[in-house]
């Protein structure tokens, strides 16, 4: 599993420009099943994603996220295996 965070490098104004094709992205990745949670960052400097996969295969798919083609965010990615979960939540668990 993997945590990819956001970090904008562009002004808000910018980044909002983007983020319509930015969540049409992310509705793609949770309909085929990669994307597990995503969400803005309070302040909003960026954000964070919750996925299915290698750390590769991560950062290929981000790499087709509109925030990165239009070069307004940066990607910090960290795996891990879930060995512990809330209840209702054990299918993460590794």
């Amino acid at each position: 599993m993997i945590v990819a965070i956001l970090t904008y490098k562009a002004p808000l104004e910018t980044v909002d420009l983007h983020r319509p094709a930015h969540i049409e992205w992310l509705r793609e990745r949770y309909a085929d099943g990669t994307m597990l949670a995503s969400g803005r960052q309070t302040p909003p400097t960026g954000g964070v994603l919750l996925m299915r996969g290698s750390r590769a295969e991560a950062e290929a798919r981000v790499a087709e996220d509109p925030f990165a083609v239009h070069d307004v965010a940066d990607y910090a990615f960290y795996e891990f295996v879930p060995a512990m979960t809330a209840p209702g939540l054990e299918a993460l668990a590794g």
